[in-house]
Order: C-alpha cells, then sequence, then structure tokens
C-alpha cells in the first residue's frame, strides 16, 4: 500500500518553512499531497489560484508532489485520497499544544490515519504566513521568507 501524506494548509501565503517540510518529509512518504483547504467563508489575502500556482511551481520538479484545493474536514479529504498520513509542521511548543489537540481530535475520528510532525529546520521556525502578509500589505520585503522564484504581487 502505498504511503500517502496530506500537508494541509492555507500557504496564504507559501513559505520557505513549508517548502522545507515538504522537501524534508518526501523520503517518509510515496507520494505527498499539498493541499489547500478553501472555505468560501473566509476572505483569503491572496487568491487560491495563485496560491496553487506558487505551489506547483515550487514542487514541479517532484512527480511524489500533487498540489490540490479542498473544502471540509482534513480528515475526510485523507479518506477520499486514500491518505494515510497528515503531515504536519511544528515550529514551537504553542504550535505542538494546538496540533496535538487536532490530532488527538482526527485520531478520535479516524483512528488509521496517522498524524506525522516534523520539527521546523533551526532559522526557519520564526517564519509564518501571517507574518509575511503583514511585510507584503505593508510594503516591506518578503523575499528573504518566501521560496525562490515566487513573486508576491
Amino acid at each position: 500500500m502505498k504511503r500517502i501524506a496530506v500537508y494541509p494548509g492555507t500557504f496564504d501565503p507559501v513559505t520557505k518553512g513549508h517548502q522545507d517540510m515538504v522537501l524534508r518529509a518526501l523520503p517518509l512518504f510515496d507520494e505527498i499531497i499539498v493541499a489547500i483547504g478553501h472555505n468560501s467563508q473566509k476572505q483569503s489575502y491572496f487568491p487560491i489560484e495563485k496560491r496553487v500556482a506558487w505551489l506547483k511551481k515550487i514542487f514541479e520538479s517532484y512527480p511524489q508532489v500533487s498540489v490540490e484545493v479542498y473544502e471540509g474536514l482534513t480528515i475526510d479529504y485523507c479518506k477520499k485520497k486514500n491518505a494515510r498520513f497528515i503531515l504536519r509542521g511544528l515550529r514551537s511548543s504553542t504550535d505542538f499544544e494546538y496540533e496535538r489537540n487536532i490530532a488527538q481530535a482526527n485520531n478520535s475520528l479516524a483512528p488509521e490515519i496517522e498524524t506525522v510532525f516534523l520539527v521546523s529546520t533551526v532559522g526557519l521556525s520564526a517564519i509564518n504566513s501571517s507574518i509575511v502578509r503583514d511585510i507584503h500589505r505593508h510594503g516591506g520585503n518578503t523575499i528573504p521568507f518566501i521560496p525562490n522564484g515566487i513573486v508576491l504581487d
């Protein structure tokens, strides 16, 4: 059976931390689906089409990585995709507390799907999409925080 992982997030915008997480997880899984959670009731900063395009560009050299958009519960999406793993990154102890609670709820709903945590690479743990959006919103330089070749316009 293929080891399929779903890496869910809004990726609004994608950061070097997101990119690093997927690249480090590649040896662990046969396939990684970067799954952009979409909630039509919420306003995103960057359009979903841009986020899909950015992620596809970043991972175009990795055939085992795909990019998709989904709505609803991540655990239901995993079942639909026959994914047995959810990939999540941990930057801090605050992330751990939050992610542990979600992982435990998911385990109650679908014990056959395991959450796998990877700790952020040193130097990338301070990067998050909220900070990058704020820098962008105020005309600052986002280049140090986003993958090469991505332009936030």
